[in-house]
């Protein structure tokens, strides 16, 4: 019964991920397509804004569609994780944590899932089970690892964010606090 536990969150996590990069690449689900959310990720100061784009649709895809497989031991859901760190610190901490205020609930919650799905293994519905891959990934050196890297990747992102500058009331410029990137 844990395996097809695990099968379902993977496939819940994985598909509501891929939705986020599918609205930022595609335009799908009510999402901006490309070329709007490069201005969005350049309005954040990440620039250019399709580079950062580009890298937030192969995170939320890729680490999506590698979780929902269970390929790839923990990769797929640290790739995940980051993303979510960078989202919420980016886009939804500013706005506390409900989601009804764009705060960090739901980065949050699927970076915590991301995690969980990373620590406890794809189980044997997956495709890591069935190429045997599944016992050499589910290593505690691999998930460390995995963790410290997907940690560096996020912090290394947050790191290239350019302080946004905005006219304020009485005209003058102002540079708020750093915002963070939408998932």
């Amino acid at each position: 019964m844990n395996d097809v536990a695990l099968l379902l969150a993977r496939a819940a996590l994985g598909a509501s991920i891929a939705s986020h990069g599918a609205q930022k690449q595609f335009g799908w689900f009510d999402g901006p397509g490309r070329e709007q959310a490069a201005g969005f990720f350049t309005g954040l100061g990440f620039t250019p804004g399709g580079t950062y784009r580009d890298a937030a649709v192969a995170g939320e895809i890729g680490g999506a569609v590698l979780t929902a497989l269970g390929l790839g031991g923990p990769i797929g859901p640290l790739i995940v994780a980051s993303t979510m760190l960078v989202a919420g610190r980016t886009v939804h901490a500013k706005n506390g944590f409900f989601m009804q205020k764009n705060g960090y609930e739901l980065t949050s919650t699927y970076g915590i899932a991301a995690l969980a799905l990373a620590a406890s293994g794809p189980g044997r519905f997956s495709l890591d089970a069935a190429f045997g891959w599944d016992e050499a990934l589910g290593k505690p050196w691999v998930l460390a690892v995995g963790i410290a890297g997907a940690l560096a990747a996020g912090v290394a992102v947050l790191g290239r964010q350019s302080p946004v500058t905005q006219p304020s009331a009485n005209g003058k410029t102002e540079s708020p606090e750093p915002a963070a990137a939408n998932s």
